[in-house]
């Protein structure tokens, strides 16, 4: 495996872990204030904290960086607002399951959008993390597809699509002006949701605790090392990594006493780390690890 994979890699998986550790913040908190609200919060500090760390290359980007940028953050935005939709609408279980079936529709749509062939270890590992979403998400509920299902698959299809779209434009662009203007406009959409109704501040330290780490860490930092990553890697291996926030999220909900660990989540959390050491094992098939294309 090529270092800067490798590096990818690891660094994917410390931002799984952030994401996984949100989850369990992020609980207690949206019970306390309202979803939207608190995601519009917690953009517009990311947004605020990587623009006075290095101002220069916030304000000094370019049109083609301002653009491509945009069209990843209206992908990503659509992604959370019709995620929260659905959860309105369905249980948590089932959004959760729906949701990381992008493993599933990043190297569809690769296909038919990209014309991007995927090897077949790849579609093994897809595989793999499906079954292990869906034994670590559900829990007895029967999947149907009614109009809550129906929002959280377009859900997954725009994440899906911002996951290619990363890989498509993240290279030689500046992975932290592109993911400043993505979170902007997340930010943005955020808000307009959140004024519909009023918007309600965090109503105590253990909120404002949740919204400063998932700023900071889950979204900020998070956020720019997937740009970053997706330069190096392909973003239907880079979808299977990504599941591994499942897996953190169910290790840190049973250390804090959220969850109780059952043994279906034991095999699902093995299937999905045996579906990434797949993918990543090296070959000598030099395909697994070609850079996602940097024409547009």
């Amino acid at each position: 495996m090529k270092k800067n994979s490798l590096t990818a890699t690891l660094a994917l998986l410390g931002v799984t872990a952030t994401w996984g550790a949100a989850f369990v913040l992020m609980k207690d908190a949206i019970a306390r204030e309202p979803f939207m609200d608190f995601l519009a919060t917690r953009m517009t500090l990311a947004v605020a904290v990587m623009a006075l760390a290095q101002p220069k290359r916030v304000f000094s980007t370019s049109k083609d960086t301002l653009k491509y940028g945009t069209i990843l953050g209206i992908l990503l935005a659509g992604g959370y607002i019709t995620q929260t939709v659905g959860l309105e609408i369905t249980t948590a279980a089932i959004t959760g399951f729906i949701t990381g079936l992008y493993v599933v529709l990043t190297p569809i749509l690769g296909w038919l959008i990209l014309k991007k062939k995927t090897s077949n270890k790849v579609w093994v590992g897809v595989a793999l993390a499906t079954v292990g979403l869906a034994l670590i998400s559900l829990k007895g509920q029967s999947l149907s597809l009614g109009t809550g299902e129906l929002w959280v698959v377009l859900c997954a299809l725009l994440f899906a699509a911002h996951i290619l779209g990363l890989g498509r434009w993240s290279p030689n662009r500046d992975p932290y002006s592109l993911t400043v203007i993505q979170l902007t406009v997340v930010a943005i959409a955020c808000w307009a949701l959140a004024l519909e109704d009023g918007y309600q501040a965090p109503t105590d330290p253990q909120v404002w605790i949740a919204v400063i780490f998932t700023a900071v860490l889950s979204t900020a930092v998070a956020f720019f090392i997937q740009t970053w990553a997706q330069g190096h890697m392909e973003a239907s291996r880079v979808a299977i990594i990504l599941t591994a926030e499942v897996v953190f999220a169910a290790i840190f909900s049973v250390a804090v006493g959220q969850e109780q660990l059952a043994l279906k989540t034991i095999i699902g959390g093995a299937l999905l780390i045996a579906a990434m050491l797949l993918v990543e094992w090296p070959t000598r098939k030099s395909a697994d690890f070609v850079h996602p294309p940097t024409t547009q």
